[in-house]
């Protein structure tokens, strides 16, 4: 049985009735909220809130530079494990920049490496030392943790694919 939808004549199938979808936050584990603050502050990510509640619940917000999305974590915010946040992007247009600019601010980053095997960046330690040959947009990456395991995986795209970025959807 396949799960793709066949139907025809429904609102999915009609140009006209896009709706722009925008990823806005994501939902990051912590088990020490003050510990994850005082390192995403560290790291010269805006702080956008830090919104004490009823019950011990505190959401906090902070959103990377140039980014259009933003992070929370807090005290009663997600069910999730400390740390289970895995290889959460961070594109960049230097990767080398961005390396040597975490690095300045105290953060344990992995050397550049590139994939011999599509999905090699998933799985430290699989990929190859160094850039993409060539340099080559959307190739090479480098990782780093927070202090409670959950990972960053950076991403040097200096090109985007055709179609990738709409600026008409949505604004």
């Amino acid at each position: 049985m396949s799960t793709t939808d066949t139907r025809t004549g429904d609102a999915s199938t009609k140009a006209s009735s896009v709706v722009a979808f925008k990823l806005e936050v994501v939902t990051i584990p912590v088990s020490d909220v003050e510990r994850a603050k005082d390192f995403y502050t560290r790291l010269g990510w805006r702080l956008d809130a830090d919104f004490p509640g009823d019950d011990g619940f505190r959401i906090i917000q902070f959103t990377p530079p140039g980014s259009p999305a933003s992070i929370q974590f807090g005290s009663h915010v997600t069910g999730a494990a400390p740390g289970s946040a895995e290889s959460v992007y961070l594109v960049v247009s230097d990767i080398d920049a961005a390396r040597a600019d975490l690095i300045a601010r105290g953060v344990d980053v992995s050397e550049v490496f590139h994939e011999t095997s599509l999905g090699d960046r998933f799985h430290p330690g699989a990929g190859v030392s160094g850039p993409a040959p060539d340099r080559s947009t959307y190739g090479s990456f480098a990782s780093f943790s927070d202090p409670d395991g959950n990972t960053w995986l950076l991403q040097e795209i200096t090109t985007r694919l055709p179609g990738r970025v709409d600026d008409q959807a949505g604004s």
